[in-house]
């Protein structure tokens, strides 16, 4: 045989083996991570669910989900162990630094407006418009002297189908 024709198999066989190693570098990681998970450490699932450890057991983990409900999780479903300052910044929203430089912003928008007081800033209306009065006529709407065209005659609707009629011919 050619060195030329076991060439393709060499390089097949060393991406492989490439391949494999760095799987197992991940795996070899993650075991290494969920054997520093001690009870009251915070976790995160692979579901994506933050809570904390209670008990560990040899191929289980008893994770607290909530004050006083318990569940029962494969070792395998915790996707990261989280340290206690992350796992308070996520689940109970308490940062670390108060101190932070960058400005907060509102949750709702009473704080844009230009008054300070809630009750001087004009209120606006951003439902559907009024329906134009009846006593002011409109430059585009018809004169009551001129025929409508357009405008169906009584409770008659503009198709012509009454209600409840199919439109199938």
């Amino acid at each position: 045989m050619n060195l030329v024709t076991l060439l393709p198999f060499i390089v097949l066989i060393g991406a492989m083996f490439l391949m494999t190693r760095s799987a197992k570098k991940k795996q070899q990681a993650a075991a290494q991570m969920r054997d520093h998970m001690t009870p009251g450490t915070g976790v995160r699932t692979i579901g994506g669910m933050y809570a904390t450890v209670k008990e560990i057991g040899d191929d289980t983990v008893t994770l607290e989900v909530a004050p006083g409900v318990h569940a029962i999780f494969a070792k395998n479903a915790i996707g990261a162990v989280l340290d206690d300052e992350e796992y308070n910044r996520i689940v109970h929203g308490r940062a670390a630094d108060l101190t932070i430089d960058t400005p907060v912003v509102p949750d709702d928008a009473s704080s844009l407006t230009q008054s300070g007081t809630e009750g001087d800033a004009p209120k606006l209306d951003m439902g559907k418009k009024d329906a134009p009065q009846a006593d002011a006529p409109q430059a585009d709407a018809p004169q009551a002297d001129e025929p409508q065209a357009d405008a169906p005659k009584g409770d008659e609707p503009k198709d012509g189908k009454a209600d409840g009629e199919a439109g199938a011919k």
